[in-house]
């Protein structure tokens, strides 16, 4: 399993439409191979990005979610957010989930 986390810096004039935008989400992912599941992780502390989560069965299920028609549809929604909604650069962090047991 691995988990894809793409951190936003959102301005705080357009935290609710970010928001919004997650809420309203076409969900096209959701009936995707090897898709698990999407979490926002909204930042405490003013500067700090949000963090959309992702979890998938294997990286080759991400890859084939980045290279689908549903992909391009779900990224290309009227109503996207300007380019000033976003104040800091980005960045995507794959990661593989280890899993331990409980003691």
């Amino acid at each position: 399993m691995i988990t894809v986390a793409n951190r936003m810096y959102v301005s705080p004039e357009y935290r609710e439409q970010f928001e919004q935008r997650f809420r309203q989400r076409a969900g096209l992912v959701d009936g995707m191979p090897g898709f698990l599941a999407n979490h926002v992780l909204r930042p405490t502390k003013e500067g700090e990005p949000y963090v959309v989560l992702t979890f998938w069965d294997s990286r080759e299920a991400f890859e084939a979610w980045t290279s689908s028609d549903a992909f391009r549809q779900g990224h290309a929604r009227s109503g996207a957010l300007p380019k000033e909604a976003f104040n800091g650069p980005g960045g995507l962090e794959v990661h593989e989930v280890l899993e331990f047991g409980a003691g």
